[in-house]
Order: C-alpha cells, then structure tokens, then sequence
C-alpha cells in the first residue's frame, strides 16, 4: 500500500495522543494481561523531545493518521515525557545506537506496512546522521514485527513494578 508522511509538530499532538490511546486500547489486551494493559501507560506515551528534534513521523491513509513513530539520537530507551530514567543527553553515532521509538498504529491498519514504514524511515534517517546500529524497547505487540525486520533480542528489560505487575520490554538492536 502507499501512504504519505511527514514530520510531526507540536501541533499535531492532540492527534498523536489520540492515536498512541486507541492502539494501545486496541492492540494491547491481544497480548497483556488488563493489568499489564494498565500499567502500560507508564512506559509508553509521548516523548515531545522527538517532536522539538524533527525525528518523529506521521503515516496518512489519505488524510487519516494511521501510524506515528521515529527514531531519536538521545539515549532514552522509550518511554514518554513522564517515565522515570530519562536520558537526554546525545549519543555518539559512532560507538552508540541510535533509538527506534514511540511506534504506534491504529488498529485498523495493522499489518499493512505501516510498522515496517515507520521503521525504514527512522533507520534511514538515523543511518543518514552516520549511526551504524538502532536499538528500541520492544513490547508484546511489536515483538514479531522487529525480528521480522532484522531486529535481534539484547536482553530483557522487564521489571515487576511496586503492585509485582511486570510489562515486558525488550531491548532489540539491528546493524544498519
């Protein structure tokens, strides 16, 4: 399928908040517990950082937001503005990876390339600024589509938050 992109704004995040909200709400009780879906939006959410750097990318069906996500040269893992164990700070392209981050589609456009779109432009973009490898925190419902997309698993990230509920992350990195 061909869809058209561009790079989000500020102005676009009412949009992207309501897109992060209805995939989550769709796509995650097929692979979490209610209470892992719950705890979800601790980890998961809207990093503006990517918005202010020009790293983070709408996909339109026409003139629908179908898909959201990008890639970061900061060394924050995932995660939105309000999760814990942030990092801002720049990486080095030439010894760090860069970071796949805050890919969502909505449910109604799964498995029609959206995910592989946002990952190619987030890849190139990053190869362009002369990193060599990306990495991104993978949750259940992106797990078969980064392996699919040459994506190996580093470790597991996953921890059991204060109530023992745990949502599994896992850190996954590819060459470029």
């Amino acid at each position: 399928m061909s869809f058209s992109h561009r790079i989000a704004s500020r102005d676009d995040i009412p949009a992207i908040e309501t897109l992060m909200a209805t995939s989550m709400a769709g796509l995650l009780p097929d692979v979490l517990t209610p209470e892992q879906v719950a705890k979800s939006n601790a980890s998961m959410g809207l990093d503006t950082g990517l918005l202010d750097d020009g790293t983070y990318f709408l996909i339109f069906d026409g003139e629908t937001l179908i898909g959201c996500g990008g890639w970061s040269r900061r060394r924050t893992l995932f995660g939105g503005n309000h999760t814990k164990g942030r990092d801002e700070s720049l990486a080095d392209p030439k010894s760090e990876p860069a970071k796949i981050r805050a890919m969502y589609t909505h449910p109604d456009h799964v498995r029609r390339g959206v995910g592989k779109l946002l990952l190619d432009l987030g890849e190139e973009a990053a190869r362009a600024e002369g990193f060599q490898s990306v990495e991104l925190g993978a949750t259940a419902s992106g797990l078969l589509l980064y392996e699919k997309c040459g994506y190996v698993v580093i470790e597991d990230l996953s921890e059991p938050d204060e109530d023992g509920v745990i949502v599994p992350i896992i850190l996954m990195r590819k060459s470029l």
